[in-house]
């Protein structure tokens, strides 16, 4: 835990005269560089006079106020805030991959792209769908590419109407915004008093537009922690009327080894490898959004793909380009590119030794206790805090404020105190 505070600005350190370093003496002709009025500055500009020590002492002493999950408690319930572990770290520094290029031949990195070859595997193993892309890099462009992978396959069935998104107001802001960007309009549907979908509410919506639905988008256990017991009615309801499920991968880690994606009725997904899967998130980033689909969807996938060509017994990459032998169909075509190359290698990477570090048997209990440790939490804290919703959660819950409403202490209030005394402060006033 970190109380101590640095708040110095590097101009309090400024001495007059005092230099940082010093340059050679200037051989070259001197010229005059004739600048327009509007660009000229009307008086030089004020810059801090400091020597390189109390230049690096200033910035060690701000990084020291960094927070993260290796400091103390980081309770953001959907961002599954996990401890990265250091071998990790040790692994994707190593020079065999730290050293790659992304152009080098394929017989020259074939240990990089058995990694992606395989953890495609795994993931498509663990969510109960067919096959994977690793390029998308980040969850919201995770989202982003999924719906452009359904809006692929309804133009391909010429079926150009569905541009519209069902979504629960309980939703993650990503969902309607990656919908927005991907030109496609939302239909919110309204949650009940126990905050899982009003299935009545969504068979009314699918009544009034339901040939126009290209998908439906859900997170499940949703953004209140809630398990939506309800899903196998809303997919069917949503296949039923010619579109498909979207699935939120935000809120997987408590699904780990309990229930599929795949298995509930959902048709492409994303997933946050700096969620579930241990890779460093936020300020500690990049990100990464994998983003997985049901068998029949694999050919709307972006390129390239890391694929296996058995007849040279060698991982190769598949850019997605017509050649000679193989030229341009009317058959379903990949997206292209969604990003450069192959995505974020480092964050596949971490993912990939956390998974091998867990193993099999130990990845299933990754849900289980994730479900345990909210719920002690919120046993232990439910007294003090109004629960707006009982029963058991999942990953998450939502506390919305104090019981005792007469203190006038708002959860702002409790918020900010929460960061003067060296704890991470929870998300506020979303979704409730």
């Amino acid at each position: 835990m970190n109380n101590k505070l640095y708040g110095d600005l590097i101009f309090e350190h400024s001495k007059k005269g005092r230099k940082g370093y010093s340059l050679a003496k200037n051989t070259f002709e001197h010229k005059t560089v004739e600048l327009p009025e509007t660009l000229r500055r009307k008086h030089d500009a004020e810059m801090p006079e400091c020597d390189e020590l109390t230049v690096v002492r200033h910035y060690t002493n701000l990084s020291h106020n960094n927070f993260g999950v290796n400091d103390g408690f980081y309770p953001l319930g959907s961002c599954t805030m996990k401890y990265n572990p250091i071998i990790n770290e040790e692994i994707a520094a190593l020079k065999a991959f730290a050293s790659l290029h992304p152009l080098q031949p394929a017989d020259t990195c074939q240990h990089a792209l058995g990694i992606y070859y395989h953890l495609q595997q795994i993931l498509a193993e663990l969510t109960g769908l067919s096959e994977f892309t690793l390029n998308p890099f980040a969850g919201a462009h995770g989202e982003l590419t999924g719906l452009m992978v359904i809006r692929a396959y309804h133009n391909h069935r010429n079926d150009e109407k569905r541009k519209k998104v069902l979504i629960p107001d309980s939703a993650h802001g990503t969902n309607p915004a990656s919908a927005a960007v991907c030109g496609l309009d939302v239909v919110e549907v309204k949650s009940l008093d126990d905050g899982t979908v009003d299935v009545n509410d969504l068979r009314r919506l699918l009544g009034e537009c339901g040939e126009e639905v290209a998908a439906m988008m859900m997170t499940n256990p949703n953004t209140l922690g809630i398990f939506e017991k309800n899903i196998p009615e809303i997919a069917q309801l949503v296949h039923d009327c010619g579109g498909l499920m979207y699935y939120d991968g935000a809120n997987l880690n408590p699904m780990l080894g309990v229930a599929r994606p795949g298995d509930m009725g959902f048709d492409v997904m994303h997933i946050n490898l700096h969620k579930t899967f241990s890779t460093p998130h936020g300020g500690g980033g990049p990100g990464s959004g994998p983003v997985g689909v049901r068998a029949g969807l694999e050919p709307f996938l972006p390129t390239p793909r890391v694929i296996y060509n058995e007849e040279s017994t060698m991982l190769v990459i598949d850019w997605g380009e017509p050649t000679a032998s193989q030229p341009k169909t009317s058959d379903p075509q990949p997206l292209g590119s969604v990003g450069s190359f192959f995505g974020n290698f480092g964050v596949v990477l971490k993912a990939y030794t956390y998974l091998l570090s867990l193993g099999k048997e130990n990845v299933k209990n990754v849900g289980p206790l994730a479900t345990l440790n909210a719920n002690y939490i919120k046993e232990s804290l439910k007294d003090v805090y109004e629960l707006p919703i009982e029963g058991l959660c999942k990953h998450e819950f939502v506390f919305d404020g104090l019981k005792d409403k007469s203190t006038g202490v708002t959860t702002m209030d409790i918020a900010k105190r929460l960061l003067d005394y060296g704890y991470h402060a929870p998300t506020i006033y979303f979704p409730l």
